[in-house]
């Protein structure tokens, strides 16, 4: 829970209902004698802060042994206090964060175990008469919290794959349309040969003929004839050599593909000495594509930097960094191994590390 959406906000007001009790029960006399309660409710906050705000940051084992410790410091501050009326308001919470964290089973096993706490309150009260009511009300709530939490998952994941079919058919689409810009750049170079150099040649080869032939004043019009003949196959040739070399317009490409992403934010940014040929501009395209898909599965990211520059001698490097949790051992997948023989089949290599979020270095020399 690392950016600022409805998620985090959320979180913070969970945070704020939680203050709220315990702020509630400095006026409770019962509980002003009991010491224990409140370092359990200090321990409570603890856990359920490690769990809502840093399941991305710390080990699983970690967030896990912090949430059994929520499920059962939870039961207890209920049971220390059962006159306290707005305790059980923590077990919803509980339910909410075990729905998050947890499969379905266990989460219905603690929101079971919560509802039998809260049915157990009357009946040290002394009064039976509420427990059915208190523990169906209380079930109601935790079972509208968890639903809730599992829609809001459910909604991330399709967010996720939306956002990596939308990569996917963006640098598809691309690269698609630079081939066939490529296919009709090559026939219009090999019509350009085969008809119009074949045609300039001939006459250069009869103009050739004629200036042997011809008599002054004659002789001067098919000389300038002959040269421009001349000059005219060499621009035909000219022509023919660029629209074989012609590279695609590589900025343009990588925006198409970033654009109207929705999550993470792609920050590009291309130096204008940047001139990539077509082969390196395939594999930058599918550079690109394989961060922005990485960052979108396990970075947790809100924010995407990427950055390509070119040194003195035409060689480029591709870099990318994110603001997202970035790991404790990398280790490559079909994506990063994609971006090293990539990068090593143009003669360069490719680093990656995991500081302050995910970095990724491409360099590829120039060709």
């Amino acid at each position: 829970m690392r950016r600022w959406d409805p998620e985090a906000w959320s979180s913070v007001f969970v945070t704020l209902v939680c203050v709220f009790v315990g702020v509630v029960q400095l006026g409770n006399a019962e509980i002003a004698r009991l010491p224990g309660w409140w370092i359990c409710f200090a321990a409570f906050c603890c856990a359920l802060l490690i769990c809502m705000y840093f399941v991305g940051l710390l080990p699983r084992r970690v967030v896990l042994t912090a949430f059994a410790a929520q499920v059962l410091l939870g039961p207890a501050l209920v049971l220390m206090a059962p006159r306290a009326g707005w305790t059980p308001i923590l077990l919803v919470f509980t339910a909410a964060i075990s729905a998050y964290l947890l499969p379905l089973r266990t989460t219905a096993a603690v929101i079971a175990f919560n509802t039998l706490v809260v049915a157990a309150v009357p009946q040290m009260q002394g009064g039976s008469g509420e427990a059915l009511l208190a523990a169906l009300l209380y079930l109601l709530l935790q079972l509208g919290s968890a639903l809730g939490v599992v829609a809001q998952a459910r909604e991330a994941r399709m967010r996720q794959k939306l956002a990596e079919a939308h990569t996917e058919l963006r640098t598809a689409g691309a690269l698609l349309a630079e081939s066939t810009r490529a296919d009709e750049r090559l026939r219009i170079a090999r019509e350009l040969h085969d008809l119009l150099g074949h045609q300039l040649t001939v006459l250069a080869l009869e103009l050739e003929v004629a200036s042997h032939q011809a008599t002054p004043p004659a002789s001067e019009h098919v000389a300038r004839a002959r040269r421009l003949a001349g000059d005219l196959l060499a621009d035909v040739r000219t022509t023919v050599g660029e629209l074989r070399r012609r590279a695609p317009d590589l900025r343009d490409t990588l925006e198409r593909i970033v654009a109207e992403l929705p999550e993470p934010v792609v920050h590009l940014t291309i130096d204008d000495a940047v001139e990539a040929d077509e082969e390196r501009t395939a594999a930058l395209v599918r550079c690109v594509q394989e961060v922005v898909t990485n960052t979108i599965r396990h970075a947790a990211a809100g924010r995407l930097w990427i950055e390509i520059t070119a040194d003195e001698k035409g060689g480029l490097t591709f870099t990318a960094r994110d603001d997202g949790r970035g790991a404790d051992r990398i280790v490559p997948g079909n994506g990063l191994r994609g971006i090293t023989e990539r990068a090593e089949a143009l003669g360069g290599r490719a680093r990656f590390w995991a500081e302050r979020g995910f970095h990724v270095v491409a360099e590829m020399p120039s060709p």
